[in-house]
C-alpha cells in the first residue's frame, strides 16, 4: 500500500504498518521493523500512540504514520 494513496482518516493494523510477508498477496512495510521494536517504539514516544476500537482490535491514524514517516525521512 502506498504511503500516497491512503486517506487521512484511514486507520491501519500492525500488520500494515510493519508487513506480512506471509500473506496472500505480501503485505511491504510502511515502517520496516519488528513487531516487538514497533512496540518498544510506541511505548517509548517514538512511534504513533494506537487507537483501541475494541478489546482485540488496535489501530493507527494512518494520517499519525505519514507525519511520522515525513519527519524520519528529514532526520536521515
Amino acid at each position: 500500500m502506498a504511503p500516497s494513496s491512503l486517506a487521512d482518516s484511514a486507520f491501519l493494523r500492525l500488520p500494515q504498518i510493519i508487513g506480512d510477508a506471509k500473506a496472500t498477496p505480501p503485505i511491504p512495510p510502511l515502517i520496516p521493523v519488528s513487531r516487538s521494536t514497533f512496540w518498544a517504539g510506541v511505548k517509548a514516544g517514538r512511534f504513533p500512540q494506537p487507537v483501541k476500537l475494541s478489546p482485540g482490535v488496535t489501530v493507527w491514524r494512518a494520517a499519525d504514520l505519514m507525519r511520522y514517516i515525513a519527519d524520519a525521512g528529514k532526520e536521515a
